[in-house]
């Protein structure tokens, strides 16, 4: 008991609208439900973990993280509670000192746990058909200090060998008992086939139609990990898991489901890392700093990008290190600083090209080619035609090269050329052209089901304001307003990272 209030619990149950007696009595008959009818709490047990600090042992822990998520319709974790997790780092808090929120570095046996729980907790969500995201993203800062040591050093995998005899079982969302096993290599590869055709859905059609497939190939493969398995295989999972969890980040990122992608983003990164791939971990980090360029935090997408490009370590190839650079670009047009931007994406075009192409790239680098070269490049410009309108012209050259290259398939990111294309030309004062593409956005935007589209779509609408008085921009507005979705308070910034 650390005689200080838990502000985190306190602040989840200020939400939940209940008072301290009726949270009791749920645990209790949660509690019950998940196989523990022996735990009795009461109103002033609740008051100690609230007002006092007092960390309860497990159950209850697992138990609290079912009763908030189903509460407020979004993944509480144990973390989230302010709780830590017990008897796996062996480590006690020294005085004075703050742990990350978030409990990150993670032991490989924590990692299998929070995804499982993680997980578990994400498809109830699905299942209940509750919707929610109302919680605080971490700050790039605050991920990075806690990451930053642990993403360079070896990790070292629990199972370095076969321990049949050594299972582990691991309590999924407290309802189901995964009765973990050994899997050969043919299932792996054939959970490494299915990662492939998840991504060419999403690429496709966006995130909002595959997502719970994903999170749910995501959690058997969580029960799979849970077993220890001979250490190539272990490896192996572990990178199934990191390119998973990546897919269900970049999904529900792309619904808006922001601090959900945040952790599979984090989950990821230490997935790769336990698979040894430390340039998978660099990319999943990535992510996020993408995701924080979106939400208008570039400075935190810098502190990000920074551990990216750092942690991936010389493994990393260098069409790899070039996308890195195209997401730090893009932060930095963000801040307006045209400078840097444009010799971040002159390196960047420099390590592309210096690609020799003996060493074949992973299959998650698959959907970086030239196409999508161009298309960061005209984002970063347009970006920086905010702040620099002449770059808007640069900005049209590089997405039209996008359109010509994009294969078949890609349909989400023709859409953003499309958007890219339009915004430049309202800022380059071509309305003509900026019609022209823009409906040609519009009219595909029923071909997907991302959310990240219509927020780029609202920025270029903000920009139409100034050719109101033109009859076909005056069209255009209006068809934009009627079919827009109406946008929840949450996405703080869209507008200006489009």
């Amino acid at each position: 008991m650390s005689g200080e209030p838990n502000t985190r619990l306190n602040d989840l149950f200020g939400l939940t609208g209940w008072s301290k007696g009726e949270l009791a009595r749920m645990v209790n008959r949660k509690a019950a439900a998940m196989g523990h009818p022996q735990l009795a709490t009461d109103t002033s047990r609740v008051r100690r973990w609230i007002d006092m600090g007092e960390s309860p042992r497990d159950p209850v822990p697992r138990v609290l993280e079912a009763l908030f998520t189903e509460r407020l319709g979004r993944v509480v974790t144990i973390e989230d509670l302010g709780f830590t997790r017990h008897g796996r780092t062996g480590r006690r808090r020294a005085p004075g000192k703050t742990e990350h929120p978030d409990g990150v570095p993670w032991t490989s046996e924590q990692l299998a746990e929070i995804l499982s729980e993680f997980t578990g907790m994400d498809l109830m969500l699905n299942r209940r058909g509750l919707v929610g995201a109302g919680a605080a993203l971490a700050a790039g800062s605050a991920l990075t200090s806690a990451m930053y040591d642990w993403l360079h050093t070896d990790p070292k995998l629990a199972a370095d060998g076969p321990r049949v005899n050594e299972p582990l079982h691991v309590e999924r969302a407290g309802y189901d008992l995964y009765e973990a096993a050994p899997v050969g290599a043919d299932e792996i590869t054939a959970l490494e086939r299915s990662v492939d055709v998840f991504r060419a859905w999403d690429a496709s059609r966006g995130g909002g139609l595959q997502r719970k497939a994903v999170v749910g190939q995501l959690n058997e493969v969580s029960g799979m990990l849970a077993y220890r398995q001979p250490a190539h295989l272990q490896r192996r999972l572990w990178g199934v898991a990191a390119n998973l969890a990546v897919l269900a980040g970049w999904m529900s990122h792309d619904v808006g489901l922001e601090p959900t992608a945040q952790k599979y983003f984090v989950i990821a990164a230490h997935a790769a890392r336990e698979g040894g791939d430390r340039p998978r971990a660099g990319e999943a980090l990535s992510r996020a700093a993408r995701q924080m360029v979106h939400l208008g935090k570039p400075d935190d997408a810098l502190d990000l990008m920074k551990l990216a490009k750092s942690g991936s370590g010389e493994q990393a190839l260098p069409r790899t290190r070039a996308m890195l650079h195209t997401i730090e670009a893009w932060a930095q047009a963000s801040m307006g600083q045209g400078q840097a931007m444009r010799r971040t994406l002159g390196e960047a075009e420099e390590l592309f090209v210096s690609d020799d192409g003996k060493t074949p790239a992973p299959n998650w680098m698959q959907m970086f080619d030239e196409a999508d070269l161009h298309g960061m490049q005209a984002l970063a410009f347009r970006t920086l035609a905010e702040h620099e309108p002449s770059a808007a012209a640069i900005a049209q050259r590089h997405a039209r090269l996008a359109l010509e290259l994009r294969p078949d398939g890609r349909q989400r990111s023709k859409l953003f050329d499309h958007i890219s294309m339009a915004s430049a030309c309202f800022i380059g004062n071509d309305p003509d052209q900026a019609d022209r593409y823009a409906r040609l956005a519009l009219n595909s935007m029923g071909e997907t089901s991302s959310h990240r589209t219509w927020d780029r779509l609202r920025s270029m609408y903000r920009l139409t304001a100034q050719y109101a008085d033109y009859p076909m921009i005056d069209d255009l507005r209006k068809e934009l307003e009627r079919v827009m979705p109406k946008k929840a308070g949450g996405a703080r910034g869209a507008g200006a990272a489009v």
